[in-house]
């Protein structure tokens, strides 16, 4: 057994580990317990959207992990959980104790399952594994059991300002191996036609909006449907069969009219179709089962157990679409993993550009050694040599021929350069107050999103 973890740990070396992590490495078990956690630290930088990691460091200095917390819209709130409450809790616990310390904070505010207290715990939990995995030198698909496949099969997000451009995108994207692709509606709109014919910027009714985000969006569902409905028809008409389509509704379609579209679009045989009702219709879910086969993916807005196990154990989504780190991290997204895979459902975790390339690494390494693996969500990850994400995140998954790849190194395999984030701080929370909170029917109504 000795000479199985020499040699583990010998390999570990090669992997570049540093001199610090391999000194622990070839420690005995009983030495290395001795590590405690020094520091919690949270990073926030917005270089595209708003980012959260948190920095857990060890009593040996060269020794931190790195975890996700990315709340875009509330992250001083995420910030101030982790800063205020989790921070004192943590300090001297042995970050060996992943399991103990996510239980322990979970319950540790009393009230649990919300997004901010998920964030803050997910960034903990991963920052965890990534120390793990450095003392073992292994990265943390391995620890999880080793790879079930080579890489992750993604989808990107084409877009374009019409069908024909939407088109064209496919058609590009499929040039250079990509074969999932999630559909956006087109954004023109007609003269004449006005807001009915999809989503539009307004100035709303001073009535209808407070405080300084005054601006908002017109949205009338039926016609967007038609429009979904006619980009459907336009792809497959032209492109054929040979890729593979995406939708996501954002659970905006009224709860009957979003069961018709799920039999319309039966035709065009979509990969899935995301986040069809919101959380409080999940009962409309058994509805679609009875009358299509169209396969639905669900989760995004999930954070607590009770919402996503009746979706699951009953067999009405096939896709699992949770926002890992608004659940609490890896470790609760290993246990929903393994649950879905008795029953029959795939895990195509959220991951758009309000998760960081930590949170993209954690969720390539689960997918990595998940067996139910489905997709992975990696337009966000598309981003040129100079981009300032590659400056702040050395290290971040690389996206080659329509699959995620991982770089192998110990831990989650990603890195966070402080200075480069600090050159972009926090800036306007407007947007996104807008985004969610301002978007109405044209009689004023509010859409849930």
């Amino acid at each position: 057994m000795f000479a199985l973890h020499r040699r583990m740990f010998l390999g570990a070396a090669a992997l570049g580990v540093t001199r610090a992590t391999a000194g622990l490495a070839h420690q005995p078990h009983a030495q290395m317990n001795n590590l405690k956690i020094r520091d919690v630290r949270v990073i926030v930088t917005q270089p595209t959207t708003r980012l959260i990691v948190v920095k857990v460091e060890t009593t040996e200095p060269e020794l931190y992990g790195l975890g996700c917390a990315t709340f875009a819209y509330h992250p001083t709130a995420v910030a101030a959980a982790v800063n205020d409450y989790l921070r004192p809790f943590l300090r001297g616990k042995n970050p060996a104790d992943i399991e103990d310390i996510w239980q322990s904070c979970y319950v540790s505010a009393y009230w649990r399952n919300g997004p901010v207290l998920g964030n803050a715990l997910s960034g903990v939990d991963q920052a965890l594994w990534d120390i793990k995995g450095k003392v073992a030198g292994m990265p943390v698909h391995d620890l999880f059991g080793g790879k079930a496949r080579a890489a992750a099969a993604c989808y990107v997000v084409p877009g374009g300002r019409t069908p024909k451009e939407v088109e064209d995108r496919i058609r590009a994207f499929m040039a250079k191996k990509f074969h999932h692709m999630k559909l956006s509606v087109p954004s023109d709109i007609p003269a004449g036609e006005g807001p009915a014919i999809a989503t539009r910027k307004i100035k709303l009714d001073p009535t209808l909006s407070s405080g300084e985000t005054g601006g908002g969006s017109i949205y009338e569902p039926r016609s967007y449907i038609r429009r979904v409905r006619d980009l459907f028809e336009h792809v497959r008409s032209t492109i054929g069969r040979n890729v593979e389509l995406i939708y996501d509704v954002h659970e905006r379609f009224p709860a009957i009219d979003a069961l018709g579209f799920a039999k319309d679009v039966e035709q065009y045989k979509p990969f899935f179709i995301e986040d069809l009702f919101s959380p409080e219709d999940n009962e409309y879910f058994r509805l679609v089962r009875q009358q299509t086969s169209t396969p639905m993916a669900m989760g995004e807005l999930y954070n607590n157990p009770h919402e996503i196990i009746p979706m699951v154990k009953d067999r009405l989504i096939d896709f699992i679409r949770v926002h890992i780190s608004q659940i609490g991290g890896l470790t609760p997204a290993r246990k929903l993993a393994a649950l879905c895979e008795a029953f029959g459902v795939r895990t195509a975790w959220h991951g758009p550009g309000d998760v960081s390339p930590v949170g993209h690494a954690a969720n390539l390494h689960l997918n990595l050694n998940t067996w139910n693996f489905g997709i992975q969500e990696a337009a966000a990850l598309l981003v040129p040599p100079d981009h300032p994400l590659r400056e702040i995140f050395p290290g971040m998954p690389e996206v080659r021929e329509g699959y995620v790849w991982s770089n192998d190194k110990p831990g989650l395999g990603v890195d966070l350069n402080e200075k480069a984030a600090a050159k972009f701080p926090l800036t306007d929370f407007s947007s996104s107050a807008t985004k969610w909170g301002n978007t109405r029917r044209a009689d004023g109504t509010i859409v849930r999103p």
